[in-house]
């Protein structure tokens, strides 16, 4: 016996086929946290790169949901923020900046994470190796051969005596200290740490720093960072150079930077992250410094020091900021 098929039934079927692909398609959706420890531009920049890249790879928004959090420099903050991220269920972190990556990696052991802006991610204890980080982690760094910044130094300038303003409970601080250290004997110049741990010292401290060194070098200490306009202004009167490995901080003032551009480190850590969604482990991943540095120089700084620039030296630098 054949029994007549309804429209009401195929109406049915339609009903039923449509709730499976809105189910598969919900399902999909990628979840990514992004987490940046401060409002630095670096940190935003790489993140712009990231979400750019990952636009390009074919993982842009509506496919994507995008959560972003923001620590504002404070690291109860960003610890409470990464519980918030570990009940989630997130398919991927980007943490940005050594703080947060920590913070990150220490709780969430589950979840592939692609950070950037972390200086040294082996010597922070965030990955076991450059090559594989033998966990969840893998990404981009901005760190930089010391050597290219005494080179642009003895270009500069007679430097004898470089003083590093860095704070010791900030690790990525901590790590450029001990690089300029390593290589100071091979160009004979004078590493004199200056360790930070309130941002009042700064103002106490600064005119002996600047009586007896040559050059400033500004780690990437958000403590530091957040006396830079003293520092900056205190260096310039007394014609002591200041450098740094950071572009945004140039940008504020610091007279020359030897950088790797956060953007195109952003991008860098996008090309991971859509790597590891199309079935790669973070760990098969080498984490990846800059391949290109810029050398930049603000004249603004240069003009109200009254700094002298070699001729030879203008002709190496990749960026001015007037």
């Amino acid at each position: 016996m054949r029994y007549p098929v309804t429209k009401a039934f195929f109406l049915s079927i339609i009903l039923v086929i449509t709730i499976l692909i809105q189910s598969m398609e919900a399902g999909s959706e990628k979840r990514i946290g992004i987490l940046m420890f401060s409002e630095e531009s670096r940190y935003l920049e790489a993140t712009t790169g990231v979400i750019d890249q990952l636009k390009q790879e074919g993982f842009g928004e509506p496919g994507v949901k995008f959560i972003r959090e923001n620590a504002a420099g404070n690291k109860a903050k960003a610890a409470e923020l990464v519980t918030q991220f570990a009940a989630a269920k997130l398919d991927l972190i980007v943490p940005l900046g050594t703080s947060a990556t920590v913070a990150v990696s220490r709780e969430i052991k589950d979840v592939p994470i692609v950070f950037a802006m972390v200086y040294d991610p082996v010597e922070a204890g965030i990955a076991k190796r450059w090559k594989s980080s033998g966990n969840n982690t893998t990404g981009a760094s901005p760190n930089i051969p010391m050597s290219r910044v005494f080179d642009s130094l003895k270009a500069f300038a007679p430097v004898k005596k470089l003083a590093v303003l860095y704070c010791p409970t900030e690790k990525n601080s901590e790590d450029q200290l001990r690089d300029l250290q390593k290589i100071q004997a091979k160009y004979q110049i004078k590493v004199i740490p200056v360790p930070i741990t309130d941002k009042e010292e700064i103002v106490q401290i600064m005119p002996d720093v600047v009586r007896t060194s040559d050059a400033i070098f500004v780690t990437g200490s958000n403590l530091v960072g957040s006396q830079l306009s003293v520092i900056v202004d205190l260096a310039t009167r007394g014609k002591v150079i200041t450098i740094t490995h950071l572009a945004d901080v140039v940008e504020k003032g610091v007279l020359l930077g030897v950088c790797a551009n956060p953007y195109k480190l952003g991008r860098m850590a996008g090309k991971m992250a859509a790597r590891i969604f199309k079935g790669v482990k973070p760990s098969s991943i080498p984490i990846e410094k800059a391949k290109e540095l810029d050398l930049i120089i603000n004249m603004k700084t240069a003009n109200a020091g009254k700094f002298r620039i070699p001729p030879e030296f203008i002709k190496t630098v990749t960026r001015k900021i007037e």
